[in-house]
């Protein structure tokens, strides 16, 4: 009996599936609407947070420009009360130029730190930086070797003042202060023990004799060996000064507790 009012009614049968398809139409069409609006909404958000992100870098950048021109205004300024003051005492001199110098070393640290944003720079970099101004691109007197590292801001700065300290030293009294003598920076990285070990190997210089006395500058690079939570070792070899550098490398990619 079902069978034969099945068959008998065939149109009511076809009605109600071309109800249901169009009703499915109709879903399908308002979900595909939703995915548009949802889809549109999230491009705007994402439209949002980029231009929220571009904003907050171009203020970072700003911010940072600004602090590193103060900055160096600054160190300016304090070269300027030295000069000033120091004119004319003429046996305070030599401590003027001292002065002068690593400020200037100072200011290039900064330098290198802005180009980075303020978050790191590689070792290499700054060797090349620190060294650059007493080459001779003619005759290059610096041999520099060593991997990447990227280090930051605190160790920058202890290390290019250090290095200034090197190259102002052999220049007067090293290997550099002759036409023939050269200068080997090189640094290698002990993976197991997590420590970077750096050498200045000075050759061909006049024959190298200790100092009666530890100077300024080599209180100062001891101390800023010891900020770094680094070891420091001087050798005065008579074939040529050693500076010998191994600090963990904790110091140098990451804040010092």
């Amino acid at each position: 009996m079902a069978d034969t009012d099945l068959q008998a009614d065939p149109r009511r049968n076809s009605s109600a599936t071309a109800d249901d398809l169009e009703a499915e139409n109709v879903s399908l069409r308002l979900l595909l609407a939703q995915a548009e609006i949802d889809a549109q909404s999230l491009l705007e958000t994402a439209g949002i947070d980029a231009r929220e992100r571009e904003a907050a870098d171009r203020l970072q950048k700003l911010i940072l420009e600004e602090m590193h021109h103060r900055i160096k205004n600054t160190i300016a300024t304090v070269g300027a009360i030295v000069s000033q003051s120091l004119r004319d005492v003429p046996e305070a001199r030599h401590a003027q130029h001292a002065i002068e110098g690593r400020l200037l070393a100072l200011g290039r640290a900064h330098d290198l730190l802005l180009l980075a944003r303020w978050t790191s720079a590689d070792l290499g970099t700054i060797v090349r930086s620190a060294t650059e101004a007493f080459d001779d691109p003619d005759q290059p007197k610096f041999s520099i070797s060593g991997p990447e590292i990227r280090m930051v801001s605190s160790a920058v700065i202890a290390i290019a003042m250090t290095l200034n300290e090197l190259c102002t030293n052999t220049t007067k009294f090293g290997a550099l202060s002759v036409p023939q003598g050269r200068v080997d920076i090189r640094w290698t990285l002990d993976q197991q023990a997590r420590r970077l070990q750096l050498t200045w190997t000075e050759t061909n210089g006049a024959e190298v004799r200790p100092p009666a006395k530890r100077s300024f500058g080599t209180r100062l690079i001891e101390t800023l060996g010891k900020q770094l939570r680094g070891e420091v070792r001087l050798t005065y070899a008579p074939t040529g000064f050693v500076y010998a550098f191994d600090v963990p490398m904790a110091s140098l990619t990451s804040i010092a507790a």
